[in-house]
């Protein structure tokens, strides 16, 4: 039975699990010994910043078949009480692994960029008085648009389970189903790391699994990193 006594400290240890997990990126140079007849122009050109290669043709370009993305966000959501009786406002984290399922589509169109398959883990809690937990695993398919800039929004749509202490009047069960639609931007700072904004709507309900089945439905804005290599 999915029950926790205190949701606040199981929030705050779910989370501290999620980041000891979360692998922190390592930016280095390449370090290798220059022999002792290398001119001295030849290893001043052998220091170059680690450039991933994760490009079709330059950054903002598109993304290589098979580049794989790692991220983490977290953010803030509100029910836009679309059935629901009760307000149902989350603090959420969300742990993303994706992999680019082909090369660049439309070339020479306003569409042209990347579909890619996204994998998610999230949890959090309300914030709104009752404070009950809630943890989801979700596939996403997302469109990655190629601008030729640094800015490279992107369109997704998921589907996955839920587990939530959420329950009368709106939910009659541990077990719900999540779908979610995404808008966002990825702003890449390096050639292989960016910063990701995205505004998100959850929808979550137990498809008549169990009653009540009136649903919950936020949609928020979060704030990420993602690792491209």
């Amino acid at each position: 039975m999915f029950h926790l006594h205190h949701p606040e400290n199981s929030l705050y240890t779910f989370l501290l699990c999620l980041l000891l997990f979360i692998p922190f990126p390592v930016f280095a140079a390449d370090t290798a010994p220059f022999s002792d007849n290398t001119p001295m122009s030849n290893q001043q050109n052998t220091v170059m910043p680690l450039k991933p290669d994760i490009w079709s043709s330059g950054v903002g370009e598109g993304f290589r078949k098979g580049t794989d993305v790692l991220g983490v966000s977290i953010g803030g959501t509100y029910d836009l009480r679309l059935g629901s009786e009760e307000q149902h406002n989350f603090a959420l984290i969300s742990v993303t692994y994706g992999r680019m399922i082909g090369n660049v589509k439309g070339e020479g169109k306003w569409y042209r960029g990347n579909w890619e398959h996204v994998m998610e883990l999230f949890g959090g809690a309300e914030v709104n008085e009752k404070k009950r937990a809630i943890v989801g695993l979700t596939t996403h398919v997302r469109y990655n648009f190629a601008t030729g800039t640094r800015f490279v929004p992107y369109a997704d749509i998921g589907f996955g389970v839920s587990l939530t202490e959420i329950r009368e009047p709106d939910l009659g069960a541990a077990f719900q189903f999540n779908e979610q639609g995404i808008i966002g931007v990825n702003y890449f700072v390096k050639d292989n790391m960016s910063i990701d904004f995205a505004i998100r709507w959850i929808h979550i309900s137990s498809a008549g699994l169990s009653n009540p089945n009136k649903s919950v439905n936020p949609v928020g804005c979060f704030l990420g990193v993602n690792w491209f290599f």
